[in-house]
């Protein structure tokens, strides 16, 4: 789509709403939480296309299709306008580049990068995403609420629920466990909701991770399906290109996805016992621990996400297509930027380097 196409569709609209599906997303950012000056840029999104370069995408809907243009496309349409927002672009650029646009990733990258954030309340998850988790976040709120209140979880939905049992009629015994929680953590009793809201948040991302990797398995799956469908074609089979690219994409979904997978199930093994010897310092160790995951399990997620979806999407069921027509779109879309797959850094140390 050309630059001068998304401003005539835009016209005269000054929407700038934030919708749940973008502020849950792996590869969508909303302009608009930018400290972007430009109102056609306020309106607009940054997402991550099926190579996944960050473009500026216009519109998108249900026969619609989505109206993307390049960043600096719509820079030079900007400059040929004659309007002066050069350092909107500069920072469109710097924010492409980072490797997912998912809530706790930005917090880090965002930060990192010295970026102001219009709306601090845009980098959370949407309240529909945050009741979505509660069964992800059953195994962080189980161990919390035992060791409080002396009871199990089972009726937590999710952590405000928590926050309402410290009404409830057995009051006297609730002060005396958080009495003992508080001797435990070094901290006040009155520190202890917020040391709870920082709990909340940090295993809320880990929540989220997981959600987002049990949605994109399946999709892996019918994916890796489809290349061994592709290898046994005796046409395509003799295409050594495809063959050697079928290979790299492989491998290196494989060896990313095994990797999150490790990282994930390490963790959640390892906050069985949590509570039993847990301090102020080793929360916020752990704290420390979790959040650098977060742009390496974020990055790999969200390009693993976008990939996937971008096969879905053309490739709905294991006849849709053909094989010619998949393996075109393997050598162009699918194995274009997967070696950024390969660059994220995910160095962060297992939690058990803390059991010590």
């Amino acid at each position: 789509m050309s630059a001068a196409l998304a401003k005539e569709v835009l016209g005269d609209s000054t929407s700038e709403e934030i919708t749940d599906a973008d502020r849950d997303s792996l590869h969508i950012l909303p302009i608009s939480i930018l400290p972007v000056m430009h109102p056609m840029l306020r309106r607009a999104r940054l997402v991550k296309n099926a190579r996944l370069d960050s473009v500026v995408e216009f519109f998108s809907g249900m026969g619609t299709g989505s109206g993307q243009s390049e960043i600096s496309a719509v820079a030079k349409l900007v400059a040929q306008q004659g309007e002066a927002h050069k350092d909107d672009f500069e920072l469109l650029r710097r924010v492409g580049d980072l490797s997912s646009f998912d809530v706790y990733s930005l917090r880090i990258l965002l930060r990192a990068n010295n970026i102001a954030i219009v709306d601090h309340s845009a980098l959370s998850l949407s309240p529909s995403k945050v009741r979505s988790l509660s069964a992800y976040m059953s195994t962080f709120t189980r161990p919390l609420v035992k060791e409080i209140f002396g009871m199990d979880a089972t009726n937590i939905q999710q952590f405000g629920d928590i926050i309402a049992l410290f009404h409830t009629p057995n009051a006297g015994e609730v002060r005396e466990r958080l009495a003992a929680m508080s001797r435990k953590l070094g901290i006040p009793v009155m520190g202890i909701p917020k040391f709870l809201e920082d709990y909340g948040d940090i295993f809320m991302s880990l929540s989220y991770y997981r959600q987002c990797l049990d949605h994109i398995s399946p999709q892996i799956q019918v994916f890796m399906d489809s290349m061994r469908d592709l290898r046994g074609n005796y046409q395509m089979a003799q295409d050594k290109n495809l063959m050697v690219a079928i290979d790299k994409i492989e491998e290196v979904v494989n060896n990313r996805l095994a990797a999150i997978t490790g990282r994930l199930e390490n963790f959640e093994r390892s906050t069985s016992d949590m509570w039993r010897d847990l301090t102020a310092e080793r929360f916020r160790k752990i704290e420390s621990l979790v959040s650098s995951y977060h742009t390496g399990i974020g990055g790999v997620l969200c390009a693993l996400s976008v990939k996937m979806n971008a096969w879905s999407r053309l490739f709905p069921n294991p006849v849709a297509g053909g094989p010619v027509r998949r393996a075109a779109f393997i050598m162009s879309d699918m194995r274009q930027g997967i070696d950024r797959i390969c660059s994220i850094e995910d160095d962060a140390p297992m939690l058990s380097v803390l059991a010590d």
